[in-house]
């Protein structure tokens, strides 16, 4: 029984790893594009992936990893940069939505009964609202308080969001109807893991 909880804590660890990668590539594959001051990534797609796969623990713990290793200075965030200097970066709340975005989605897919379709693009689009709501109402703060750059308005930072959401509404459909095809997959041998680990 201890090799059992010894090896599904592996496999957990494992995913945990797996998705803080993922995010570290998705930042940089397509960052060479930016929009106002906002870098076009595949963070987001990763990021509800996470949740919708690994549930609110596991992919929110993902996400703080990942965020944990860019502050250190690992060059993992959007256009290879990473460091505390990344704190006061307009961007930096999109950052932390990440957190929230893995565990909502996770947490809407745990409390639902039916894993199907319907739950799926509920709890990912649940992440993606989370997402540009936290990050782009930081990025507007940032603006007027930390830069004081007050040229920059609500209207603005809003606008630069448009074209990215085009590109993330494609993807978190993407997201909802992979999670549906492989989560059974993904989950079959963790389910076995004990649930009270918090």
């Amino acid at each position: 029984m201890n090799n059992l909880k010894s090896k599904l804590r592996t496999v957990d660890l494992v995913l945990v790893a797996m998705f803080a990668a993922l995010m570290a590539i998705g930042a940089n594959l397509t960052s060479f594009l930016v929009i106002g001051s906002v870098p076009v990534t595949m963070q987001t797609l990763f990021s509800i992936l996470a949740g919708a796969l690994l549930g609110r623990r596991f992919g929110s713990l993902a996400m703080i990893v990942y965020l944990l290793v860019g502050l250190v200075g690992f060059p993992v965030f959007a256009q290879f940069s990473g460091g505390l200097r990344t704190l006061v970066s307009p961007t930096f709340g999109f950052l932390l939505s990440f957190i929230i975005v893995a565990f909502v989605t996770g947490l809407i897919i745990e409390k639902r009964k039916e894993k199907n379709l319907v739950t799926f693009l509920l709890a990912c689009f649940a992440g993606l609202i989370i997402n540009y709501v936290v990050g782009t109402h930081y990025m507007y703060f940032a603006f007027q308080l930390l830069a004081n750059l007050e040229a920059v308005s609500y209207q603005m930072v809003w606008s630069w969001m448009a074209a990215p959401a085009v590109k993330d509404i494609i993807l978190t459909i993407f997201a909802a109807i992979l999670s549906t095809r492989i989560y059974g997959t993904v989950n079959r041998g963790r389910s076995r893991q004990p649930e009270k680990v918090a």
